[in-house]
């Protein structure tokens, strides 16, 4: 309980109890401060004052029953406390409750110095003047020392007491006064008389039939001069009918639907209605409370800034988890929020964002999905972009994608489903097929919700189902120009019911698919002809040759480039020499390929007809040339003679081949630049290098060794380095490794992945096997007619030695034509070679570049049948331009018994 009384007075007031009951109640109203009852004690010493009645003693006061105590503690004040705050125990041993109650005192002394009803700066002189004869003001005076009250009849009208039964008691007044006004009025009469300074405070009053009336009360502090004590005297008004607009506002606030506070210039909470309580505190009490700290999430607030700017609004998130939309509107005295509850509000919000951010993100996937579409190339694009974007888009399982050519089905995609489920159609014939399953190929779409109904439709498929794990299916026939391509089918892990925005969906993005899964047959179909075309233009295989290995490999360009210019050729010449050729048409496309193909066969055709390196190279920038300004090629061509085991070689704007030597060093011979086919000036500059029995010859086109991230200077050591690794007696691990596998091994490390290929690239790699010495026999012949008697006699030893017995007679016939036309017709010095290998090679040299030719000889004729004699007797025969003059060369075969 709480007691207040002002300075000077003989009594403590009752203010504000809670808990008492019972007779002894009554005894708290008035409190002497003479009294030992502990609040005097606390007020008179400005101290914590304990009284306790032991049990079986009788009560020192009436108030207090046997086994009980009372503590009480001052409340503050400058001068002299204003009363006591007190609190009953139920055990009469003192607690330990000084401290908290003293805390609590002086919360109660800053709440009565705080509260509203201070007098403004206009009511600090005497009480205003009212009119005599109004009958709503009266007037009264309180002597403190005696405890009397004098009223005036108006006055008594005013307070609704009988003046014949009033005893001029301050407690009979106090108990007029509402409960709840109570402490303020005794705290603003005790403000009143320590400062001597005007009173004024309204309050309600209880009428006789239970009603309230509000009043005003103003009243000026007085101390006599004979030390009496103190006084109040001044006027009371009945205000009720001016604040009965203002109880039907307040009541309006407290019914309205938002939260409304009332915040004073402290920051504390004067007035929250039921709303705001619920919005803001549901469990705890707002008034009188400071308003960030009984509402942390207005932390944010800036009460300042809403003062001084007008009204201010913002959205906060409470802690009882609402959205709330708080108006702060600043007053003279404080500032009034309105708070709405826009959680509702946020959340319809949220999901319009949410659904509009859907929508965005489902149409950005499908722009996606409709610009990759009409990128993929290949029918397994198609399907893996369905996979990647389409079934991610509706949250599906996977995907199959089939097509249907010749009348049977194929499946070209597969995402989510096992290969064993699809396989059983794969390649089956579509009539064949259920009647109901063919519906799926040429009906509309069926979006299938759940394994039952799939089951009542699709009795045939009753497996698939549990082979597939799938519970729910989306049926995409493929439509393009009027004729069914195949089907789609989307699967779900799960049931699924298909709203009628999917169900369009679906049908639409099954033309799209469509669309693209056409598209990608005609370029399947395109692509393979290309590729028939591409290896058409290539040798089919590479020929077998005793003194060179040889493997190679094409590898077209990125997907969209699969036809290009490179190509590659082993082509066998005279005297057991091999022409290893390479070059590159630059570009892609069939125009491209064309003129690769036409520049092979060219060079086939030059080759075989025996022309020196560099005016073949001639040859070939003339055709070149033909094809049109647009098109040039680089091209290397290198001439192996394994009776020497020396090399010609000529490059046109190619990279210069790698050789591989027995030891294992890798180099890249200095070859002399020339321009490329088509650009090039004759004459072609020629170098010849030596080529060790046992060395590797790779030779490669730009597309292995370069690109747009690697120099082909770097590309070039790369492949040196993997080339090392071709030596057995390096790396054992590479002993077995064939040039087939070589060759498939440097496709792989040194090319990127295959859709990121820009280029198409060749590769040739060639091991030269020189002819052994004994296989090679060489004699100088004189430059007169004993010379083919000469050459008969070597030939004869030679093939005894070689065992060659056979062809003695034949070689002789051969070798003394050719060197009795040498003397009749050219010039010596005269050079007669014999070479075994796949076939017996005669060749005769000499310095005259004349070639022979052969003639039509008449009857009568004595000569011209030389040469028609030379081709009757072996298999090959011809001439070809050497350094110094000419070389007419025979070819005879030998079998397997007479090649060794």
């Amino acid at each position: 309980m709480v007691h207040l009384g002002a300075p000077g007075s003989h009594s403590l007031y009752l203010a504000v109890d809670g808990g008492l009951q019972g007779p002894s109640a009554r005894h708290w109203d008035e409190v002497d401060r003479g009294s030992p009852n502990a609040p005097a004690c606390a007020v008179r010493t400005n101290a914590p004052a304990w009284t306790a009645v032991s049990p079986g003693l009788d009560a020192s006061s009436p108030g207090l029953p046997a086994g009980t105590g009372l503590l009480s503690v001052p409340i503050p004040a400058p001068d002299e406390p204003l009363g006591a705050l007190s609190v009953f125990t139920r055990r009469p041993q003192e607690p330990a409750l000084h401290r908290q109650l003293t805390v609590a005192a002086g919360r109660i002394a800053d709440a009565l110095h705080g509260g509203a009803g201070h007098p403004g700066a206009a009511d600090t002189g005497r009480p205003g003047r009212y009119p005599a004869a109004d009958p709503s003001v009266g007037f009264w005076g309180w002597d403190f020392r005696t405890g009397q009250v004098i009223w005036d009849g108006a006055a008594l009208d005013i307070l609704g007491i009988d003046a014949k039964g009033f005893d001029g008691r301050i407690r009979t007044w106090r108990r007029l006064v509402h409960p709840e006004d109570l402490p303020l009025v005794l705290a603003r009469l005790d403000e009143a008389i320590r400062a001597h300074t005007l009173c004024q405070v309204e309050f309600r009053v209880r009428q006789p039939d239970g009603s309230l009336r509000r009043v005003e009360v103003r009243g000026q502090a007085s101390s006599p001069d004979d030390g009496s004590g103190p006084r109040l005297a001044g006027i009371v008004r009945d205000i009720s009918s001016g604040h009965l607009a203002g109880e039907s506002a307040e009541q309006a606030l407290r019914r309205m639907g938002d939260g409304f506070l009332a915040v004073d210039r402290t920051c504390r909470i004067i007035f929250a209605n039921p709303e705001a309580e619920r919005l803001l505190a549901p469990s705890g009490e707002l008034l009188g409370s400071v308003l960030w700290e009984a509402v942390p999430a207005l932390r944010a607030l800036d009460l300042q800034a809403g003062a001084e700017d007008g009204q201010t609004e913002l959205d906060i998130h409470s802690d009882t988890g609402r959205w709330l939309h708080v108006r702060l509107t600043p007053l003279p005295d404080g500032l009034t929020l309105r708070v709405t509850d826009i959680s509702s509000r946020r959340r319809r919000q949220a999901e319009a964002a949410a659904a509009e951010g859907a929508a965005v993100e489902r149409t950005a996937r499908i722009a996606e999905l409709t610009q990759t579409l009409a990128v993929a190339v290949t029918g397994h694009d198609v399907a893996d972009v369905i996979a990647t974007r389409m079934v991610p888009l509706f949250g599906a399982k996977g995907v199959g994608v089939w097509v249907h050519e010749n009348g049977r089905a194929f499946l070209v995609g597969n995402s989510g489903y096992s290969n064993e489920t699809l396989h059983r159609f794969e390649g089956a014939r579509v009539t064949d097929l259920p009647a109901s399953v063919q519906s799926l190929i040429t009906g509309p779409p069926h979006f299938i919700s759940c394994v039952e109904e799939f089951l009542g439709r699709y009795p045939e498929l009753s497996a698939l189902p549990a082979t597939s794990g799938a519970q729910a299916w989306a049926i995409l026939p493929l439509m393009a120009s009027g004729h069914s391509v195949g089907v789609a089918c989307i699967v779900y892990e799960r049931p699924h019911l298909f709203s009628s925005e999917e169900r369009t969906l679906f049908t639409a993005m099954s033309g799209m698919v469509a669309q693209a899964v056409e598209r990608a047959r005609l370029f399947d179909a395109e692509h393979r002809q290309a590729h028939e075309f591409q290896r058409g233009l290539l040798p089919r295989t590479l020929p077998g040759l005793p003194v060179v290995s040889t493997a190679a490999r094409y590898q077209p360009a990125g997907e969209g480039m699969d036809v290009g210019g490179d190509w590659y050729d082993v082509i066998p010449l005279s005297s057991e020499r091999v022409a290893l050729v390479i070059g590159d048409v630059m570009g892609h496309g069939m125009a491209e390929a064309i003129a690769m193909g036409r520049l092979r066969s060219a060079g086939r055709t030059l080759a075989d007809l025996e022309q020196p390196l560099d005016e073949l190279f001639f040859h070939l920038n003339e055709v070149v040339s033909t094809f049109g300004d647009d098109f040039y090629a680089t091209c290397l061509c290198i001439i192996y003679d394994p009776a020497t085991g020396v090399c010609q070689a000529i490059t046109a704007g190619h990279p210069p081949p790698a050789v591989l030597l027995p030891d294992g060093t890798t180099y890249f011979p200095a070859l002399p630049v020339n321009s490329p086919l088509g650009a090039a000036a004759p004459p072609f500059d020629m170098a010849e290098f030596s080529l060790p029995d046992g060395a590797l010859l790779a030779l490669y086109t730009d597309g292995l060794v370069a690109s747009d991230e690697l120099d082909i200077d770097e590309g070039m050591d790369r492949l040196a380095r993997q080339l090392h690794l071709d030596r057995p007696d390096l790396v054992c691990v590479q002993a077995t490794e064939t040039l087939d596998d070589l060759c498939d091994r440097l496709i792989t490390t040194l090319l990127p992945e295959r859709h990121i290929v820009r280029d198409d690239s060749a590769l040739l790699v060639a091991r030269p096997h020189a002819l052994a010495a004994e296989d090679v026999f060489c004699r100088q012949l004189p430059d007169d007619p004993k010379a083919a008697g000469q050459a008969r006699t070597c030939v004869r030893d030679q093939l005894a030695a070689w065992n060659l017995d056979e062809l003695i007679m034949t070689t002789e016939l051969v070798v003394s034509e050719l060197v009795g036309n040498v003397v009749r017709h050219a010039r010596g010095p005269i050079t007669l070679r014999l070479l075994r290998g796949r076939a017996l090679v005669c060749e005769v040299t000499d310095a005259s570049p004349t070639m022979p030719r052969i003639r039509r000889a008449t009857d009568t004729d004595e000569s011209g049948r030389g040469l028609q004699l030379i081709a009757a007797l072996t298999s090959r025969w011809g001439a070809r331009y050497t350094v110094s003059g000419k070389c007419i060369w025979t070819e005879q075969p030998l079998t397997a018994d007479l090649s060794r």
